[in-house]
C-alpha cells in the first residue's frame, strides 16, 4: 500500500494509509460510479431527463451497501480473517513458562465414537507435558463399544494407571449431554485436585506439545480458559466447499483479538480443545451455571470472562479432528445443531440473519449480471474483495487457491442450514446430536 502523500487531481484521493488503501480505493470508485450513473450533467445526459434520475438507482446502491458491509468486515472487525500464527505465539509463551507444572485433569466425553477413541486416548497418553496429569473417558452410554475401545487403548499406551474410564449416569432434566458428561468426570477427577482441565472432543488427536504449551500460554497470561480450533479434514468435495466456510463464519463471530481483549464483550471458545482453568470454573458456578447452553464452549467462555477471568481463542494444524463429513448433509446437521440457537431462537434475528447473509454474500454475485456497468463494476469489487478476505482461510486448509471464489456458494449452503435449524427447533427437534434434540421451543435442552 502507499504509505506516502501523492499530488493528484481533485477526483482522487491523496493519502493512503497502510492497511486501507485498497478499501478507500473501492469505495471511492464505488461512490464516485453512483455519481456519475445519477448526475446527469456528469454522464451526458440530457438535462430534460434530469427527472427520471430523482430516485438514484436502487441496484447500484444495493451494490454500494455489499461493497461497504465487507470494507467494514475488513477493517473495523479485529482483522478476524488473518489468521495470525498461533504455533508461534503458544512457542513464545512456552519459553517464559514457569519451572512448576500444576496437576492437570483431561475430560474426553464420548457417546459412539468408536471409530476415533483409540486414537484419541493414545495421542493423550503421549503427551510430553512435564507436570502431573490423568485422562477421563466419560462414556455416555455409548453403543458401539466406545468404552472397551478406549480401555484396550489405555492397555496399550504404556500408562493405563493414567487413564480412567468413567460411565456417566442418567442424563437429568435441564443439561446438555456433553456437559453433564464433562461434569460427571470433574467429580471423577476432584480428589487429584487438577489446577487446569483440559476438555477435548473424542474424535481429535492432538500433537505431544499440545498440552504442554497450552499450560505455558496460560500461565504466562493468567488465563482462565485458553482455546484451540483444531484442523478439520477438508478432502471430500463438501469438505473443500464448507469446512473453510465454517472457519472463516466462526472467526468473524469472534474475531481472536476481541475475545482476547478484557474490555470487549465478545466471549468464545472452540469445545475440542479448551483448558480451563479449576478456580475460573468455581468463580462461574461450575458447568451447573451452563447446564442447559447447546452452544456449551462459548457459554463456558462468556461466564469465565464476566467474572473478570482472561481468555484467548487461537487455531491450530497441529490437532487434527479425525472426523469425515462424506456427504452434505452431514455438514448441514452440524450447522444446524447450533445455527438457530446462535439466534436465541428468535424470528426477527432470523430475519436478519437471511436479510445479511443476501446482501453480503449473495447479491454481490448476483449483480455482476446486472446492465448497468458501474453496478457490475461494483460487484466485482466486492467479490474480489471477499475472496481475499476469505484467502487466509483456504490457505490454512492448504487447498487449490480457486476455492476463495467458492464463498458465496457457501454461504448460501449455510443460509439453507440456518433457515431447516429454525424449522426443527418449531418442530421440537432442535439441536440434534446423536439422537438427542438438546433444544425445544422453550429453549432448554430435552
Amino acid at each position: 500500500m502507499l504509505s506516502q502523500n501523492n499530488s493528484c487531481n481533485p477526483f482522487r484521493i491523496c493519502t493512503y494509509k497502510k492497511g486501507r488503501g485498497v478499501g478507500v480505493l473501492l469505495l471511492t470508485y464505488s461512490l464516485s460510479s453512483i455519481a456519475f450513473v445519477t448526475n446527469p450533467l456528469i454522464s451526458g445526459e440530457n438535462p430534460s431527463s434530469i427527472a427520471k434520475y430523482t430516485v438514484p438507482h436502487i441496484a447500484l446502491y444495493a451494490a454500494a451497501l455489499s461493497l461497504l458491509i465487507w470494507l467494514s468486515l475488513a477493517f473495523a472487525r479485529g482483522a478476524f480473517w488473518r489468521l495470525r500464527r498461533t504455533e508461534t505465539a503458544l512457542a513464545a509463551a512456552e519459553e517464559h513458562s514457569a519451572r512448576s507444572w500444576p496437576r492437570v485433569a483431561i475430560m474426553v466425553p464420548a457417546r459412539d465414537e468408536a471409530d476415533s477413541i483409540a486414537a484419541c486416548v493414545a495421542s493423550l497418553a503421549q503427551q510430553d507435558y512435564p507436570g502431573s496429569f490423568s485422562i477421563i473417558v466419560i462414556d455416555d452410554h455409548s453403543t458401539d463399544g466406545t468404552a472397551d475401545l478406549a480401555r484396550g487403548a489405555a492397555v496399550a499406551s504404556g500408562a493405563p494407571d493414567r487413564i480412567r474410564i468413567h460411565a456417566a449416569s442418567g442424563l437429568p432434566p435441564g443439561w446438555t449431554g456433553k456437559l453433564w458428561a464433562l461434569n460427571e468426570g470433574m467429580l471423577a477427577a476432584d480428589p487429584d485436585a487438577p489446577s487446569f482441565y483440559w476438555l477435548t472432543d473424542a474424535d481429535i488427536v492432538h500433537a505431544p506439545d499440545t498440552l504442554r504449551r497450552l499450560v505455558a500460554r496460560a500461565e504466562r497470561d493468567s488465563l482462565g480458559l485458553i482455546s484451540l480450533l483444531v484442523l478439520l479434514r477438508t478432502r471430500s468435495l463438501p469438505e473443500r466447499l464448507l469446512i473453510p466456510a465454517f472457519l472463516f463464519f466462526f472467526l468473524k463471530l469472534y474475531p481472536p483479538r476481541w475475545v482476547a481483549n478484557p474490555r470487549a464483550r465478545t466471549a468464545g471458545a472452540a469445545g475440542g480443545c479448551v483448558l480451563l482453568r479449576r478456580t475460573s470454573l468455581e468463580n462461574m458456578g461450575g458447568l451447573a451455571a451452563v447446564r442447559g447452553d447447546v452452544i456449551d464452549d462459548c457459554a463456558i467462555a462468556r461466564a469465565v470472562k464476566t467474572r473478570g477471568g482472561g481468555i484467548w481463542l487461537g487455531y491450530t494444524r497441529a490437532s487434527q479432528s479425525l472426523r469425515s463429513y462424506s456427504h452434505f448433509a452431514e455438514i448441514r446437521d452440524m450447522i444446524a445443531r447450533t445455527a438457530f440457537t446462535q439466534l436465541r431462537y428468535s424470528p426477527l434475528l432470523l430475519l436478519g440473519a437471511l436479510a445479511g447473509m443476501f446482501f453480503t454474500y449473495l447479491l454481490p454475485l448476483l449483480l455482476l449480471l446486472h446492465p448497468q456497468p458501474a453496478v457490475r463494476f461494483t460487484a466485482l469489487a466486492t467479490w474480489l474483495l471477499m475472496s481475499l478476505l476469505y484467502l487466509p482461510s483456504v490457505r490454512f486448509f492448504r487447498l487449490n487457491l480457486f476455492w476463495i471464489f467458492s464463498l458465496p456458494l457457501a454461504a448460501l449452503y449455510y443460509t439453507y442450514a440456518t433457515l431447516l435449524s429454525a424449522l426443527r427447533y418449531w418442530m421440537g427437534r432442535g439441536g440434534q446430536w446423536k439422537g438427542r434434540s438438546q433444544a425445544v421451543k422453550n429453549g432448554r435442552p430435552a
